[in-house]
């Protein structure tokens, strides 16, 4: 037996929750489909930029989310040759734009989403199904008509709807079905996430790279703890794997010798979380009856956090666009097109950027070539700072921010 709904949304993570919202404040009969039972799960982006804390006061949530715990990371900086830091992203200069939050907030995944999840449940149309894992799509005569999941159970349900909206990530079944293939950019580095003590009151909230080599170390402050991003070239994880918790230790020790005391804490590899880096687009965001958002349609590099930041401002714009066609059950592909060609402009420039910080400072690094990133910028960034206000506008803000449409805002 099938139900039917509106809009059909794969995948609870930061883009499907703000989608579902907006649709539903605006009046959108909205069902969310998240395959996990809850929102807790370590080393998810944890990154609200700027713009995303000024979208939530759009939303009336602002008050609500100042209450999260979180740090606040004023600027971006790389260790030169010497081990100075140079800032490639002053945060305070957005001040200059006129910007709010002069600040990129860490906070847990799960406590935004679920500030989302239960600000939306207030939304008579709006509907989230957790422990619901989307096995296919629904097709007919070449048109996606919803979905079929399943739950916890076993049980197999089927889901129609007037427009599906893929949110399930870099990974997407929805796109790979509809034959979606996305175009991937060459990528020199992998992730390894993992955690370390951090004691009350220790260290400033910023984020702290250490090179050594060829490898990299981040550290992101969190409350009482430091999330860890080790950064190696790509394709090592076997090799990490093979040579143990004793010598990953070691590296620690040596990347981030203030740490040093407290490697210990790792006794098994199975605490170290290999992120499988890419970055790439799809050159289509969209089917008859179906939408990619995200990282569904442009995966990102970790590099700069912005991978959640586009993702939302995906979702806002789709909802924009899309909430009096869903009303009128008027969706068809122009409708979709109009969403990617708004998103198409800022997601090229991100990874753009990205994409150039990876020629000219990642991959010099990750293949032994230099230690720091290039003289000639540390020696600009030293004579004329302001300049770090460019980086910091495009990782806090984006090319093209949105804000909330007018159905969706609340004091």
């Amino acid at each position: 037996m099938s139900e039917r709904t509106t809009c059909a949304v794969i995948g609870g993570g930061p883009a499907g929750m703000v989608l579902g919202l907006l649709l539903a404040r605006a009046g959108v009969e909205v069902t969310v489909l998240e395959k996990h039972k809850d929102f807790l799960r370590d080393f998810r982006g944890d990154t609200v930029h700027p713009s995303t804390l000024r979208l939530l006061d759009d939303l009336g949530l602002g008050t609500r989310f100042a209450e999260l715990p979180q740090t606040k990371i004023t600027e971006v900086a790389f260790p030169d040759e010497r081990g100075r830091q140079t800032v490639v992203g002053n945060m305070d200069h957005l001040r200059r734009f006129g910007h709010p939050y002069p600040y990129i907030a860490i906070t847990p995944q799960w406590d935004f989403l679920t500030l989302l999840a239960d600000t939306a449940s207030e939304e008579p149309t709006f509907s989230l199904r957790m422990r619901s894992q989307v096995t296919e799509l629904v097709r007919e005569r070449g048109r996606v008509k919803g979905v079929r999941y399943r739950t916890e159970d076993g049980t197999t349900h089927t889901l129609l709807a007037d427009l599906t909206v893929a949110c399930d990530g870099r990974w997407s079944l929805a796109r790979e079905q509809a034959g979606l293939r996305p175009k991937e950019s060459s990528v020199p580095i992998d992730v390894w996430w993992f955690r370390l003590e951090r004691e009350p009151g220790e260290g400033p909230d910023q984020l702290r790279p250490y090179l050594r080599g060829s490898k990299m170390c981040i550290t992101v402050p969190r409350h009482g703890y430091y999330q860890m991003a080790y950064i190696a070239r790509k394709g090592l994880d076997a090799e990490l794997r093979a040579r143990g918790i004793d010598a990953f230790r070691r590296d620690i020790a040596e990347l981030v010798p203030e740490l040093a005391d407290r490697v210990g804490e790792l006794t098994t590899m199975e605490q170290i979380k290999h992120l499988d880096v890419r970055l790439n687009r799809l050159d289509r965001w969209h089917r008859d009856g179906l939408l990619c958002l995200g990282d569904a349609a442009h995966a990102m590099s970790p590099i700069g956090g912005v991978g959640i930041n586009l993702a939302v401002q995906d979702a806002v714009a789709a909802a924009r666009l899309l909430a009096r066609p869903l009303r009128r059950g008027e969706v068809d592909e122009r409708t979709l097109a109009a969403v990617q060609r708004r998103r198409t402009m800022p997601t090229i420039v991100v990874q753009g950027l990205q994409r150039l910080l990876h020629r000219v400072v990642v991959a010099p690094v990750m293949e032994g070539r230099r230690s720091g990133p290039p003289k000639l910028l540390t020696t600009i960034l030293g004579r004329a700072p302001w300049l770090s206000a460019v980086p910091a506008f495009l990782i806090g803000v984006g090319p093209r921010p949105e804000r909330a449409p007018a159905f969706a805002r609340r004091r």
